[in-house]
């Protein structure tokens, strides 16, 4: 057994495990963050990625299932329980994904959230190809992916003050009020 300290979504954690433990099976096993799902277990499909901070405590996506629990000795996890407000209110790429219909069955989306909140860090307002270049490593079998571009596009959008497309920038013009059916009538014509 190796103990480990670690700070999963921002408490402290010191834990004793035995050294061939993933760190999505601690996160979901020991620490009860059910979260973070076991995908495939191969890292194809991304739906076990989790934010961990490097050496130099900036946080990263990593796929869970292919860290071991003692390399998050000493580092900070944030998972997608932790990602919202310790009041409850959702992280802007959580309110995307709902706002948006990002989801269909919903294994995939705990991981693509937290792969597009580290997209976000590298590019604070990317292109739809961007985003699809960087969600690459994050399968989803049911949505065909559209609404999920939409969504990390609406959440960059947020982060940075702009409005979504659900608020326009000013109110539109009002239309012109259309005259009283009486008055569009077309004169009688009398023999």
């Amino acid at each position: 057994m190796a103990r480990i300290s670690v700070t999963v979504d921002g408490v402290q954690y010191v834990d004793d495990v035995q050294p061939r433990t993933l760190l999505v099976h601690y996160l979901r096993e020991q620490l009860g963050k059910v979260g973070t799902v076991v995908g495939c277990d191969t890292s194809n499909c991304g739906a076990c990625t989790v934010l961990m901070t490097d050496p130099d405590g900036d946080a990263h996506g990593v796929k869970s299932c292919t860290v071991l629990a003692m390399q998050a000795d000493g580092r900070s996890v944030t998972t997608i329980e932790g990602l919202a407000s310790p009041d409850g209110a959702l992280h802007p790429m959580q309110r995307a994904f709902h706002e948006q219909h990002a989801l269909q069955c919903g294994f995939c989306t705990p991981g693509m959230i937290m792969a597009a909140v580290d997209l976000l860090q590298d590019i604070p307002d990317p292109t739809e190809e961007q985003v699809r270049k960087g969600l690459e490593g994050n399968l989803c079998r049911c949505t065909g992916y559209q609404n999920i571009v939409r969504a990390v596009i609406a959440a960059a959008g947020a982060q940075r003050g702009a409005p979504s497309a659900s608020e326009p920038e000013s109110e539109p013009e009002a239309a012109p009020e259309a005259a009283p059916a009486a008055e569009r009538a077309e004169p009688a014509v009398t023999a």
